[in-house]
Parts: C-alpha cells; sequence; structure tokens
C-alpha cells in the first residue's frame, strides 16, 4: 500500500515571500479555520512584489502547462460559502509549459495596486486580500498555493467635525440634553460629552453608554442586518436630580473596532452607533441612538 500512499504526497513545496516582508509591519490575521497568524500590512497604491520558490520533491520532476501569480481582492458572504465576489483581479504569467527539476525561483511585482476597500472580518462577511500561485498540470492536478496579506487604508483628520446635541424625552415625565464633542471619532479617540437632566419625574436606577456595530449584507428582501454591542460603559448608578450634569469620557482604544464602511462593491456596509440606554425602576427600558462614523488615522511610529 506505501506505492498508493506516496501517489497523494504533494509534488512540490510552493513558498510565497514579500520583498520587504522582513522590515513590512506585520499585523494578526484570522484565518477562515479560526488559526491567527501574522501577515504583511499594505495600503492602496503601494507595490506589491517578491519571490515564488517552486521545489519539487526529491526524485520528482514538475510537468505543467504554465505557472501563473494573480493577486485577488474577493469578498465572500458566509450564507454563499465558497462564492468569491472578485472586486481587485491582476494577474502575470510566471512560466510557459515545461518541466522543473530542481528548485525555481520567480520574481513578481504588482505596481501601485489599487485596493480601495479595506481588509474586513465580519459576522457574515469578508473581505480579504490573497495571492494565488496557480501549477496548471491538467490531468495529474492543478497545484494551488495561498498567502494573504492585510490592507489598511487611512483617512486625514476631516476638516468639519460638528459636535452632536439630542434631546430625550417622555412628555411631563423626563426630559435629558445630551452632547458628544463630536461626530467622527478615529480608532483610538476619545469620546467627551455631557448629559443634562431638565425634567426628571421618574426614578433612573441607572444609566449606560454602548457601542454598537451594524452590519448590514445582501440588498432587498435579501438583506441580512447584525448588530453587535461591542462596549458598555456605565455611566450613572442611582437617581439623577434636575439640573444634574454627568460628563462622559469613553476611550476607544480597547475595543475591537473599525472604519464605518458605506455599500462596500454593493456588497456590505458597517455602521456604529452610541446607544444611551436608561432604566428605571420597575425595568422599564429608554434608548436613545445616535450614529457616529469612524475612521483610520495614520498612526505614528
Amino acid at each position: 500500500m506505501n506505492y498508493l500512499l506516496g501517489a497523494f504526497k504533494p509534488a512540490c513545496n510552493v513558498l510565497i515571500t514579500f520583498n520587504d516582508g522582513k522590515n513590512r509591519k506585520q499585523v494578526p490575521f484570522k484565518k477562515e479555520n479560526g488559526q491567527s497568524v501574522t501577515v504583511p500590512l499594505f495600503q492602496s497604491q503601494e507595490n506589491i512584489a517578491g519571490k515564488i520558490t517552486i521545489e519539487p520533491m526529491q526524485g520528482k520532476k514538475i510537468d505543467h502547462n504554465g505557472i501563473k501569480v494573480e493577486l485577488l481582492g474577493q469578498i465572500e458572504m458566509y450564507f454563499d460559502r465558497g462564492n468569491f465576489y472578485d472586486f481587485t483581479s491582476l494577474v502575470r504569467e510566471l512560466d510557459v509549459p515545461g518541466e522543473i527539476y530542481e528548485r525555481k525561483i520567480y520574481p513578481f511585482e504588482f505596481s501601485t495596486v489599487e485596493m480601495p476597500y479595506e481588509t474586513y472580518n465580519g459576522v457574515n462577511v469578508r473581505l480579504r486580500y490573497v495571492l494565488k500561485v496557480t501549477i496548471n498540470r491538467g490531468y495529474a492536478g492543478t497545484i494551488v498555493e495561498y498567502q494573504d496579506f492585510v490592507v489598511r487604508n487611512y483617512t486625514p483628520t476631516p476638516s468639519i467635525n460638528n459636535s452632536i446635541k439630542m434631546e430625550v424625552g417622555i412628555e411631563d415625565c423626563l426630559h435629558i440634553e445630551f452632547e458628544y464633542n463630536k461626530s467622527k471619532y478615529h480608532l483610538k479617540d476619545v469620546i467627551i460629552g455631557k448629559i443634562y437632566f431638565l425634567l426628571v419625574r421618574i426614578k433612573i436606577k441607572n444609566m449606560d453608554l454602548e457601542i454598537r456595530r451594524r452590519e448590514s449584507t445582501g440588498s432587498g428582501t435579501n438583506t441580512h442586518v447584525e448588530t453587535e454591542t461591542l462596549a458598555k460603559f456605565e455611566l450613572m448608578d442611582g437617581a439623577p436630580v434636575r439640573g444634574e450634569s454627568i460628563p462622559i469620557r469613553l476611550f476607544l482604544s480597547p475595543y475591537e473596532l473599525t472604519p464605518t464602511h458605506h455599500n462596500i462593491n454593493n456588497k456590505f456596509s458597517v455602521k456604529y452607533f452610541l446607544n444611551l440606554v436608561l432604566v428605571d425602576e420597575e425595568d422599564r427600558r429608554y434608548f436613545k441612538q445616535q450614529e457616529i462614523t469612524m475612521y483610520r488615522l495614520q498612526e505614528t511610529s
């Protein structure tokens, strides 16, 4: 039976490396099987270059019908798992049909690559960038190797960033004003604000501020919406009195946030909300939700 087992061994090893891999920042990346690895970080308009090493197993040769490398930007919906929507697809032919007897190294380069969307791993969708090497062997079985990398795109500080002022109330029972210092926040920002109690005739037990992420996938009747509460911050424990003012100071850096994504390739959107929750002594809950915009600011090393 040993000769049968040998037939299923890979015919060669394929290694994909980046030219600046040792100097480039590495970031954690969760693979499809849940395993966490570190991969290189890029941003749009960068050159992606490297080498592909193909080494036949000892005593074997590789007959092939051509070798190519592709750079793919893909969106996968989890309710349509296995079907990838390619929004970026670039290809470089590495070799014409022939034979490989010993280790062979192929350099490759994709220049100033347009990568408009960020890598994203969500509840129902993921967006990924990958290098895909294909050794076409026809009946002998095509060999495919993948190498993931992460893309993050940075936004300058917005020139206009208005504060948020809102009122929430129940007629003749409760009247609250709340104010947040701005409506657009970078991922390491601090939310600063105040809550004013103008009228309090119901007994408030506690008050929380939540950060919520809403992910929408699909369209029309096939729209799936998932809302996650990423953070819950207790603002007050106990009954407020009229005229009282409560400060808000919420640091965003401990939480795993992404930028706001608007209708990415007509496949999905990601929005963030500040949700103010008041609970009275009879456990009735009162909500006031406000959308905020998240963006990624260039990190200073």
